[in-house]
């Protein structure tokens, strides 16, 4: 299996069915979770020198965080089911969700100083547009864009109807040559509207040092070091994926892939 494809793990008792650590993916800023919680079940940590994003990918939660109680937060059914609420806890804080539902959630992080306040983005701030045009037609909701409040994390949500291209034209944002492109790191966290069948996803370089094409499956994690990194939704497989990004420079800038330029953004 491709080291850049992490798959979940089931039905372990803390409900952790992804812990990606910089250290575990080989790089410098991306630190990215996934817990499944049962109701009532609650889980806690300390954000110690990095900031995090909680996006509630399903289910509801009472959400404490940075000395707040925000209460019961949540609503989808599936990350299908319209935008997500979410919260922003800032560096050198404590964090806790305890589920009133069954819970899916995921932990966003990068390194930052913990100048922010926590607040919750709920979905009203976060909203829906639609990217590319035919076959390359997806569903974008920025949770925690560029413009929008944090030190390093950019996530964002992607729906790409069964049969379209995603993350299309090939674009890469792995070098630090500001304002033409930013270094960003990035996972994918991908999920099936069926819970069956497969995606694709490859993730290449012009130098072909990294050249690796995966299926991926409902539940599985692409990690994306540098590269170009295209996604495909075969027809009748909806596709769902949540983007975490971080790097040096809060921005994103990327450079398309020569070849697939004519395409246009």
């Amino acid at each position: 299996m491709s080291g850049l494809l992490v798959k979940p793990k089931r039905g372990a008792a803390d409900g952790v069915v992804h812990h990606i650590t910089p250290q575990s993916a080989h790089w410098t800023y991306v630190g990215f979770d996934v817990l499944a919680l049962a109701p009532g079940q609650a889980a806690a940590r300390d954000t110690d020198g990095r900031e995090v994003c909680l996006v509630f990918l399903s289910g509801r939660g009472r959400v404490e965080a940075g000395g707040t109680d925000f209460g019961t937060l949540g609503e989808r059914n599936s990350p299908f089911d319209g935008s997500p609420w979410s919260v922003y806890v800032p560096a050198d804080a404590r964090w806790q969700v305890t589920a009133e539902t069954p819970v899916e959630l995921a932990v966003c992080s990068a390194p930052a100083t913990g100048k922010l306040p926590a607040r919750v983005i709920p979905p009203s701030e976060v909203g829906q547009e639609t990217r590319g045009k035919g076959t390359n037609t997806r569903f974008v909701r920025n949770i925690l864009p560029v413009g929008k409040d944090a030190e390093s994390l950019l996530v964002v949500e992607v729906i790409t109807p069964g049969g379209n291209w995603s993350s299309y034209p090939p674009h890469k944002h792995d070098t630090n040559d500001y304002p033409r492109e930013t270094l960003l790191e990035e996972t994918y966290y991908h999920r099936l509207a069926r819970g069956a069948g497969f995606a694709l996803q490859r993730v290449y370089t012009d130098d072909g040092s990294l050249d690796e094409t995966m299926a991926v499956g409902d539940g599985d994690v692409v990690l994306v070091p540098r590269g170009y990194h295209p996604v495909g939704a075969p027809h009748g497989f909806d596709l769902y994926y949540l983007n975490v990004m971080a790097g040096p420079i809060r921005d994103w800038k990327f450079t398309m892939a020569p070849d697939h330029q004519f395409l246009g953004w």
